[in-house]
């Protein structure tokens, strides 16, 4: 933050501590936030040629927004990036408008670069049970074969994203019935853990050779640490390329499978969505990528008859 005047950046980490307590937001969330509002405010102080105190910053034009739209993609920021960033700088704008009494007008009309939103890609079921299995065979440690196909399971079975699979201790097996998730923005919610999911992280257990403590990683890395997500990303590249799917059946691919195939199993949309924790339906709809037909399906069904 070194081009940053002192103002910008003191309000700025003011901001982000008001993100990260009043609202609630993910630490990964309030990372990015930093990360792409700095950018801006660096770029808008060698853009002005001089260090931009709040008044300066209040000040912003049109063609000031235009010009640092310009530069990011000129740096090979893409559409769907640059929209990201451009949704960051103009949160903080609301906020800092609000705190000191300005109209951040010139920010808030600026148009985000269209993009075409891609719709997740979920696996076929017998894909999925495939993937589980070939996982398993990427390792010639057993342990580790078995520690990757729990994971893998896991996604699949349960819904979970990988960092809450990642994210579970070693209190936490053998897993219950009904676990407690803690997701995105610090949101719990209750997951019914399906034999298969539990059947798979007890015989990884039972293979581990590292002391599991209670407040430890429950999944270790190959040298005891924290698993990294990369393992399990790369166990499932191996894994697609001898089943040959395409690049889209990735670790968060098996969580829209589990979404879709509930779906098509005649489970109803707002269950769905508390078992993934989405705080939006719409969030939902799009991860089970599913079609008008079977929208209207679902609700026809769940609407009581005259």
């Amino acid at each position: 933050m070194s081009l940053i005047s002192p103002a910008a950046r003191d309000a700025l980490q003011e901001w982000l501590d008001h993100q990260k307590s009043l609202k609630g937001s993910a630490e990964n969330t309030v990372t990015a936030y930093a990360g792409d509002v700095t950018e801006f405010l660096a770029f808008i102080t060698g853009h002005k040629g001089e260090s931009q105190g709040l008044g300066a910053l209040s000040k912003i034009t049109i063609s000031d927004m235009r010009a640092w739209m310009a530069n990011s993609r000129g740096a090979g920021v893409g559409p769907r990036s640059l929209a990201r960033k451009l949704s960051a700088v103009k949160v903080f704008y609301r906020w800092l408008a609000a705190r000191e009494g300005f109209e951040p007008t010139a920010v808030l009309l600026t148009r985000s670069p269209k993009f075409t939103k891609k719709l997740p890609r979920p696996l076929a079921i017998d894909a999925a049970r495939d993937m589980i299995e070939t996982v398993e065979m990427q390792s010639l440690e057993p342990w580790v074969a078995a520690r990757d196909a729990a994971v893998v399971t896991l996604l699949w079975g349960c819904g979970l994203r990988i960092s809450e699979a990642l994210g579970l201790k070693g209190i936490d097996a053998p897993l219950p019935q009904v676990m407690r998730i803690t997701g995105k923005g610090g949101k719990e919610r209750i997951v019914p853990v399906v034999d298969a999911a539990r059947a798979a992280v007890d015989a990884y257990v039972k293979a581990c050779p590292h002391i599991l403590t209670n407040d430890g990683p429950l999944f270790r890395g190959v040298r005891g640490g924290v698993l990294s997500p990369r393992a399990i990303q790369k166990a499932m590249a191996s894994a697609r390329m001898q089943l040959g799917l395409p690049a889209t059946a990735t670790p968060h691919a098996l969580r829209h499978s589990f979404a879709t195939h509930l779906l098509n199993a005649g489970g109803d949309l707002r269950t769905i969505q508390e078992l993934l924790g989405h705080a939006s339906l719409s969030t939902t709809q799009a991860y089970t990528a599913i079609d008008t037909a079977r929208l209207l399906d679902v609700y026809d069904n769940a609407h009581p008859k005259a």
